[in-house]
């Protein structure tokens, strides 16, 4: 236990490191996410104003949606990086080194929740300083945030289980388009009721949209959906790290 303790501690700390070498890697994740909150909060913003949208602020709409949606490409982009690992032979010998060798995607998870942390208090910053509207009490925004970051934990793990079964760069398609699919299928410009027929029934089906209704309540100190929107993250955070294990072995399987 305590070696795979110390494999974990290692990718972790090398990831931080790299990560301090080159900061703009930091700032990556956050750049798409940033750039649709301003362009939604602009150009979009007269959404807010029609008579069929009741909730208090766009901006604030809005900003949960950007909120996960950072948090989650702080999970793709981490595991671009275990795809690129093991393209180039590093991730084998990590695998030599770790006598469970889950502790690699525990030391990779590490590193992604540490840049999620970091991508939420930057969106959070932004929004304040644009004058974003929040009538969510501290309960409520410690709730927001955690979900946020279980849907990074979530995303990590498909992410891991996608790059460990390809070992490749380009293995970053297929790790980067169902995420964006599964968000945008998402009541992302509107409530769910305003939706189009189809959108509005793949919406019902989404396990995202649950944690996106309940982070909206949230932020206006009306909780919706809560037990469901943590039950869905959970649910996803345990199916996905199945999906891992399973990445993993097949992994190994490849010598």
């Amino acid at each position: 236990m305590s070696r795979s303790l110390e494999v974990a501690r290692g990718v972790g700390l090398r990831g931080t490191r790299n990560l301090l070498k080159e900061p703009p890697l930091l700032l990556a994740p956050m750049i798409v996410p940033l750039f649709f909150f301003a362009a939604f909060t602009g150009a979009l913003s007269v959404i807010g104003k029609q008579k069929d949208f009741v909730y208090y602020s766009f901006t604030a709409f809005v900003f949960v949606f950007v909120l996960y949606m950072a948090s989650m490409l702080v999970g793709v982009f981490t595991s671009f990086d275990i795809a690129i690992d093991y393209e180039t032979g590093l991730g084998r010998r990590f695998m030599l080194a770790a006598p469970r060798r889950m502790a690699i995607v525990a030391g990779y998870v590490m590193i992604a929740l540490g840049r999620g942390v970091i991508a939420v208090a930057v969106v959070w910053g932004i929004a304040l300083v644009t004058g974003m509207p929040v009538r969510g009490d501290p309960i409520d925004i410690a709730s927001l945030i955690a979900l946020a970051l279980l849907l990074n934990l979530a995303t990590t793990l498909y992410g891991a289980g996608v790059a460990l079964r390809f070992q490749s760069s380009t293995a970053a398609t297929l790790i980067l388009i169902p995420v964006y699919m599964a968000l945008f299928m998402t009541p992302v410009f509107t409530e769910r009721d305003n939706l189009t027929a189809w959108l509005k029934a793949v919406a019902g089906v989404n396990p995202l949209t649950a944690p996106m209704e309940a982070g909206r309540g949230m932020l206006a100190n009306d909780p919706v959906s809560v037990a469901l929107a943590f039950a869905a993250c959970i649910g996803l955070v345990l199916a996905l790290f199945g999906w891992a294990v399973l990445s993993m072995r097949k992994a190994g399987e490849k010598g």
